[in-house]
């Protein structure tokens, strides 16, 4: 666990805002860590503040601008290679089934389940991101950002249908919901 980065993301699917990419290399063990979307926001807060004071880690922010220039899998590849310059380990694994074609990153398939500092930098990547799209919602008042953090819910796209994109939208993303609102 001590000599493993762990990287995970939060943010890929979204149609507006940042991708947030974590890496987390834990010094000591912490209990309770697991995939981010299986704890609640108040537990994520808490262990994400455990997380910060017990581990050498890099939250790296992708804008929208960037992904829209460059795709996902480019913004994600960039975001890892910061984490790697900025995190020293012998032994980084990624989230998923892939390896981006970075050739010394391994993945583990529900690796924010199964491998510790995985769940640490799922939990770090979410409540990053999530913060930062609360604490932009009070700019954009004809989205609710804090409530749907720009993912792809039926009032999100609404409320893209009623006011267009905002400067913090995807606009590469084809969106193909638009007939269920």
């Amino acid at each position: 666990m001590l000599d493993i980065c762990g990287i995970d993301e939060a943010g890929r699917g979204s149609l507006a805002g940042p991708l947030v990419v974590a890496g987390v290399q834990l010094k000591s063990n912490i209990d309770n860590i697991t995939d981010s979307k299986k704890i609640t926001p108040k537990k994520r807060e808490y262990l994400y503040d455990m997380i910060i004071s017990s581990s050498d880690y890099h939250i790296v922010f992708i804008d929208n601008k960037y992904i829209d220039k460059n795709g996902l899998t480019k913004s994600t590849q960039t975001a890892i290679y910061d984490i790697m310059k900025k995190v020293d380990s012998n032994n980084y694994i990624f989230d998923g089934n892939t390896t981006l074609g970075i050739s010394n990153l391994s993945s583990v398939i529900k690796g924010d389940l199964k491998v510790k500092p995985i769940g640490a930098a799922s939990i770090l990547a979410k409540v990053s991101r999530d913060r930062y799209m609360c604490s932009i919602d009070s700019s954009y008042l004809n989205f609710s950002f804090c409530m749907h953090k720009g993912y792809g819910t039926k009032i999100h796209l609404k409320e893209i249908l009623d006011f267009g994109y905002c400067d913090i939208h995807r606009q590469s993303f084809n969106i193909k919901s638009f007939k269920e609102v």
